[in-house]
């Protein structure tokens, strides 16, 4: 069975990513209505030993970004972590979007999942350019 990384990834951050911008104005809706600080909530922490909220929405999109960065062979844009207000935040969503929106599916691994002796059952086979058919090359030629 092929499976492409980009498949298995991307919409899957993008939808991440979407769910907590929408999350991120329903809070934001929130202290405007009841007249909070909104510094009180982006530094609120759910638990004493869990990141502020602000710092939660940082490491999302900066796994949001890393990991089709890593799966495409890029770079990894560095963004620095200087958020302070929710439209900062807001923005820094639309930066992750934009940048993994600009990745192209052919450049991802293709990974192979072969089914053949139980010692091999877990074996994959990563093709860093982009060509599907000779993954599956290399696979039948392992014997995976």
């Amino acid at each position: 069975m092929t499976i492409s990384m980009y498949t298995a990834c991307v919409p899957v951050f993008r939808q991440m990513l979407g769910s907590l911008d929408e999350l991120l104005g329903k809070a934001e809706a929130h202290v405007a209505a009841r007249n909070i600080d909104p510094a009180a909530l982006l530094q609120a922490r759910l638990f004493p030993d869990m990141f502020p909220f602000t710092r939660q929405v940082q490491i999302a999109c900066d796994f949001a970004k890393s990991v089709p960065a890593r799966l495409a062979g890029v770079d990894v844009p560095a963004f620095e972590d200087n958020e302070q207000s929710f439209a900062a935040l807001h923005a820094r969503i639309a930066r992750t979007l934009a940048f993994i929106d600009g990745l192209q599916a052919a450049g991802f691994d293709v990974v192979y999942f072969g089914n053949s002796a139980a010692a091999r059952d877990d074996a994959v086979v990563f093709d860093r350019v982009g060509r599907p058919a000779y993954a599956r090359a290399v696979a039948r030629a392992l014997d995976i």
